[in-house]
């Protein structure tokens, strides 16, 4: 009877746990983080692998800006035609030089911020993608970001 007690206790703390754990990832993953530019720089990339930036010098985590069109409404038109078909997206924010997207994927529903800042002075876009939740991502940000800039560069 005291094991069955103990037993009972044991199985209740580890369903309070996983019920705050689960509900903190939930949290995380439905509010999108303090994101932008700030002195020419999107910001800094967590310490997790679940992460790429143009502008890291984290090796494995470093991905190439991707070139200007003719003019910065080109490329703000084209960046976000290549979203739009690459597919399961929201924009959250767009500025004249900046687009803040979220990626969703489509069986668990893990959301990842995707930034697009276009650097005028230096011509190129700058990216930053992160997943809100975990720790590896599979190389999910890093395909995604891959398959975007095919289809940028195709237009």
């Amino acid at each position: 009877m005291k094991t069955r007690m103990i037993l009972a206790k044991v199985l209740g703390l580890v369903a309070v746990v996983a019920a705050g754990a689960f509900g903190y990832m939930s949290y995380q993953n439905n509010h999108a983080p303090e994101l932008g530019v700030s002195q020419g720089r999107l910001k800094p990339l967590p310490d997790k692998p679940n992460c790429i930036s143009s502008q890291t010098d984290q090796p494995g985590k470093k991905v190439a800006p991707l070139p200007f069109k003719a003019t910065p409404q080109e490329t703000l038109a084209a960046l976000k035609k290549a979203i739009e078909e690459y597919g399961q997206e929201q924009i959250l924010e767009q500025t004249q030089d900046y687009l803040h997207v979220v990626f969703s994927s489509p069986t668990i529903g893990f959301r990842d911020d995707v930034e697009f800042w276009l650097d005028q002075p230096n011509q190129v876009v700058q990216v930053r993608s992160a997943s809100r939740v975990g720790y590896s991502d599979m190389g999910v940000n890093r395909q995604r970001y891959e398959a975007i800039s095919k289809l940028y560069q195709a237009l």
